[in-house]
């Protein structure tokens, strides 16, 4: 299968823009109010940096995954959630702030985690790629620290030096991160052919139980420690809402397999979904939470 250079040249700079409007939503202010009760930035990053991962291995064995899609599937599991969780968050009421902190702290600790969890999966699964392959760990930490950390530096750079012309340029960047994961689904399915309708069928159901179950476990965690409603669902957000473009850049650009970008074009497809079911309850629920409180007349 030849790879497509549009991927695998583009997909790195559309990431690297996609990264700085997180930065561009972020200040001082918001790293120091959740680092007043870190219980949800600590509770939720241990589900994104090791639950999660946990859950796309159980979830690829109990599905009894073809080899590439196992893989694809930790891949994405693994990927923190990107400027979309944030976004959702904001839909629903829910608290914006710890979405944020949770989004950054996965990004950078991402950087380390991510090759691990995909040099495990590849471990597990040998069959997955035609040749013997490992994730380069240096090679994969400095391209994450060049697509991550510094666009995300950068961003805050921008809002701190110009806080109004932030505001419109996160909004432009958030758009531009929906269009080049679209263009990135399309530009996959294209290459892979007459295998997409297989690829598909195959990462389809095992991409929706993930996400689900992710949602699930990230409020099931919150809730154990006893946050509100509004950190409980920003926190199911973040674990369900994935960056699917870095899992998408590890499997074409790292390991170089098409294939085992599916789960994440896949995942990046239809989490949208659910998106659309958590904003609907969490404006509900935030809904009848202001009745019940509201002085009634009379």
């Amino acid at each position: 299968m030849d790879q497509n250079p549009l991927v695998e040249l583009g997909l790195p700079i559309a990431l690297f823009v996609i990264m700085i409007g997180i930065g561009l939503t972020l200040t001082p202010r918001d790293f120091a109010r959740e680092g007043k009760d870190p219980r949800g930035a600590l509770v939720g990053s241990l589900g994104q940096i090791v639950v999660m991962p946990a859950l796309g291995f159980a979830v690829a064995a109990a599905l009894s995954l073809p080899p590439a899609i196992a893989v694809g599937l930790v891949i994405i599991a693994a990927c923190p959630g990107g400027t979309t969780s944030n976004l959702v968050a904001y839909l629903a009421r829910s608290n914006v702030a710890l979405s944020i902190v949770l989004t950054v702290i996965a990004s950078l600790v991402t950087i380390i985690t991510l090759p691990v969890a995909a040099n495990l999966a590849l471990r597990w699964q040998p069959t997955a790629s035609d040749v013997p392959v490992e994730v380069p760990v240096l090679r994969t930490i400095g391209l994450l620290l060049a697509i991550v950390l510094l666009p995300v530096l950068i961003g805050m750079a921008i809002r701190a030096r110009w806080p109004q012309r932030a505001v419109a340029l996160e909004r432009a960047v958030s758009l531009f991160g929906g269009l080049v994961l679209a263009a990135l689904i399309v530009a996959i399915a294209v290459s892979l052919g007459g295998e997409v309708v297989t690829m598909l069928a195959d990462a389809g159901p095992a991409t929706v139980l993930l996400n689900i179950v992710g949602i699930g476990v990230g409020m099931a965690m919150l809730w154990l420690v006893g946050l509100p409603f509004g950190s409980r669902l920003a926190c199911g957000i973040e674990l369900g809402i994935k960056n699917a473009t870095l899992g998408i850049l590890i499997a074409v650009n790292v390991i170089g397999s098409e294939e085992m970008a599916v789960p994440s074009a896949v995942y990046g497809l239809l989490m949208y979904v659910t998106a659309v079911a958590v904003v609907f309850y969490g404006r509900r629920r935030q809904a009848r939470v202001v009745r019940s409180t509201a002085p009634r007349s009379g």
